[in-house]
């Protein structure tokens, strides 16, 4: 259970609509009028289109109710850079996907998450916020409860929870640049994506960090989350990941993934506020490239 209280700053605001401006979704609402003592003031319920009085304390309590079937699995390589009652943020390593699929049932961070909870007794959803790409490495975040998971949903979609990328390019990228080009699907795919004037806008920003025998290094920045972006707009600039089997050169023998690592996390805690930054150092496998670092 998670109970969190809001302050009505304003005589005459409705309940609801005080809920929605701090970031509730309308369908955990429709949740919480379920339960009488889902939201209440001053321990009496109320409803959502109840007007509130200036200074009256709006009370939520959130009861945990969803449960993932999920195989838990110990021993997977997964560490914790950041815990508290309402998120995980975890170091994801290449090679892991982020939640099970048909094809796929184990070996996953949810995996792993499930037999953390096994161990704690307790009951266990499975909440992602964003996803990273099996075998892009880096930091990701997991919401612990249905609040946090609409109020990081929320985060995310205002730009206020994001990510900050390492990737090593071949060639020697400018110092810096911004990439403007459409992304969308390739025919008769069900994976590739390609620049093409019909696909949705995709901005993507970067600086070149270092660059030695042949391979920079960029921190990159996305305005906007198509699916493989930088990964694309690296090969649609004529400097494409190596490792990569759909975009990239074939150079397997350096790396065996694309080298792609969600190194920089910046998020609020969805109930305080508080700004959270998070870094993760470079792996290995893409330190090789720039011995000197």
């Amino acid at each position: 259970m998670r109970i969190v209280e809001y302050r009505a700053e304003h005589d005459g605001v409705l309940v609801g609509r005080l809920l929605r401006r701090e970031g509730i979704s309308h369908r955990l609402l429709v949740e919480l009028k379920k339960d009488p003592e889902g939201i209440t003031v001053a321990g009496q319920p109320v409803r959502s289109i109840d007007r509130l009085h200036a200074g009256d304390v709006v009370q939520v309590q959130v009861r945990e109710t969803d449960r993932s079937d999920i195989v838990p699995q110990p021993g997977l390589p997964l560490s914790l850079a950041y815990e508290d009652e309402d998120l995980f943020v975890v170091r994801k390593p290449a090679g892991m996907a982020v939640h099970p699929s048909p094809q796929n049932r184990e070996n996953t961070v949810a995996n792993a998450l499930a037999a953390r909870y096994q161990q704690r007794g307790e009951p266990f959803a499975f909440r992602a916020i964003g996803r990273l790409d099996k075998n892009t490495s880096g930091l990701l975040v997991l919401a612990k409860n249905a609040l946090s998971a609409c109020l990081l949903t929320a985060a995310a979609q205002q730009k206020r929870m994001f990510h900050e990328y390492l990737a090593v390019c071949t060639g020697e990228l400018p110092p810096e640049g911004t990439i403007d080009a459409p992304i969308g699907r390739v025919d008769g795919s069900v994976i590739a994506r390609q620049v093409r004037p019909d696909g949705e806008r995709a901005v993507t920003h970067y600086t070149r960090l270092a660059y030695a025998n042949g391979y920079s290094l960029a921190r990159i920045r996305l305005e906007t989350g198509r699916t493989h972006q930088i990964r694309v707009h690296m090969q649609y600039i004529g400097h494409p990941l190596p490792g990569d089997f759909l975009y990239g050169p074939n150079d397997m023998g350096r790396i065996d993934r694309h080298a792609l690592h969600a190194a920089f996390l910046t998020l609020p805690q969805p109930v305080t506020g508080e700004r959270l930054c998070f870094s993760d150092p470079l792996p290995e496998d893409m330190r090789r490239f720039f011995p000197e670092l």
